[in-house]
C-alpha cells in the first residue's frame, strides 16, 4: 500500500468466526481492529452516491422485500464484490501505526491483491457447509430466511474466489474452539506480528480498544438514522471490549450503545469489566 498502516487481512464466509478471532488477536498483541461490519452503512451511502444499481434497488425495497429475491439478486444487493475496494480505501486512510487487523466477509482476494503486491499477510477462514449451517441455525436463523440464503451463497462465492487466487485458507470443520482457531491464525501471522509495529503500553492499547468500541457505536447509530429504520428500542445489549488495556484481558461488557460514554473519548470514562482498572489516557491517542 502507498500509505496507511501495515495490515493483516482476515476474510471468510459469515459464521467463520472472523470477528471473534480478530478481536482476540487485536487485544492480545496491541493491534488496531478494523471491522467491515462497522462500516456497512458508510459503504452503502458511498455506493448510493455512485448510483450502484444493487444499492439503489436495496434502498428502494421494503425491509421484507429485500430478502425475497433470488440468491444472485441478494448477492448483488449485498455489495460483496464492491465493498472490498472500499475496505481497502478505509484501511489506507488509517494512521501509519500500529499494525491493523482488518476483517470482514467483503475482504476479497481481489481487493487485497489490488491493495498490496502480495497477499502473504492475508488469510480466509472457510467453515465447511455443515459447520456454517449449524452456526447460522444457532444464531436463530431459518433456512427459509433471505439472510440465511445469502450467507450460504457467500460461502460458495468466497470459496470460488480464494481458489482462483490461490490464497491461504483455514478450513473450519467444527472441531476447533474459538481459541484454537485464533491460535492457528496467530501462527500464520507470526512473522508479521513479531515485526509489528504494535501498541507498547496499556494506555495505547486502551485507546485502540476505544477506537474499536466507538466504531460499533457509530454502526448502531447509522443504522437507526436510516429513513426506513424502526425506532431504536435502546435495550439491546452489545458486547464492548473491556478497556483496561491489559493484554491478558478478553472480557466484554454488555451495554446498550445509547449508554456508551459520549465523546470526546480521552475525557470520557472507560468501559470496564467488573474488577478491572485502567491507566489514564495517553496524550496522543492512536485511535
Amino acid at each position: 500500500m502507498d500509505a496507511g498502516p501495515p495490515v493483516l487481512w482476515l476474510g471468510g464466509a459469515p459464521g467463520a468466526g472472523k470477528t471473534t478471532v480478530a478481536r482476540l488477536l487485536a487485544r492480545r498483541h496491541g493491534l488496531r481492529w478494523y471491522s467491515a461490519d462497522a462500516h456497512t452503512w458508510e459503504h452503502r451511502d458511498r455506493a448510493l452516491a455512485e448510483g450502484h444499481p444493487g444499492a439503489v434497488r436495496w434502498e428502494s425495497l421494503s425491509r421484507t422485500e429485500r430478502w425475497t429475491g433470488t440468491d444472485e439478486e441478494l448477492l448483488a444487493m449485498s455489495l460483496h464484490r464492491e465493498r472490498g475496494a472500499m475496505i481497502a480505501d478505509d484501511v489506507r486512510a488509517l494512521p501509519p501505526g500500529p499494525l491493523t487487523i482488518a476483517e470482514g466477509t467483503p475482504v476479497t482476494p481481489a481487493a487485497v491483491a489490488a491493495a498490496v503486491p502480495a497477499v502473504d499477510r492475508a488469510l480466509w477462514l472457510l467453515p465447511t457447509p455443515a459447520v456454517q449451517r449449524d452456526r447460522l441455525l444457532r444464531r436463530g436463523m431459518s433456512p427459509e430466511d433471505g439472510a440465511f440464503r445469502l450467507y450460504r451463497r457467500l460461502l460458495t462465492e468466497i470459496e470460488d474466489e480464494v481458489a482462483s487466487y490461490g490464497v491461504r485458507t483455514l478450513t473450519l470443520d467444527g472441531t476447533q474452539s474459538p481459541e484454537e482457531t485464533a491460535a492457528a491464525v496467530e501462527q500464520v501471522f507470526a512473522d508479521a506480528l513479531a515485526e509489528g509495529p504494535k501498541a507498547a503500553s496499556a494506555p495505547e492499547r486502551r485507546a485502540l480498544l476505544r477506537h474499536g468500541n466507538r466504531a460499533v457505536v457509530v454502526q448502531h447509530q447509522q443504522f437507526f438514522a436510516r429513513p426506513w429504520a424502526p425506532p431504536d428500542p435502546g435495550t439491546q445489549q452489545w458486547p464492548f471490549a473491556c478497556e483496561c488495556g491489559e493484554t491478558s484481558c478478553a472480557e466484554d461488557v454488555g451495554m446498550a450503545p445509547a449508554r456508551f460514554p459520549c465523546p470526546p473519548d480521552p475525557a470520557s470514562p472507560p468501559v470496564l469489566a467488573p474488577g478491572h482498572d485502567c491507566p489514564p489516557w495517553p496524550v496522543s491517542s492512536p485511535g
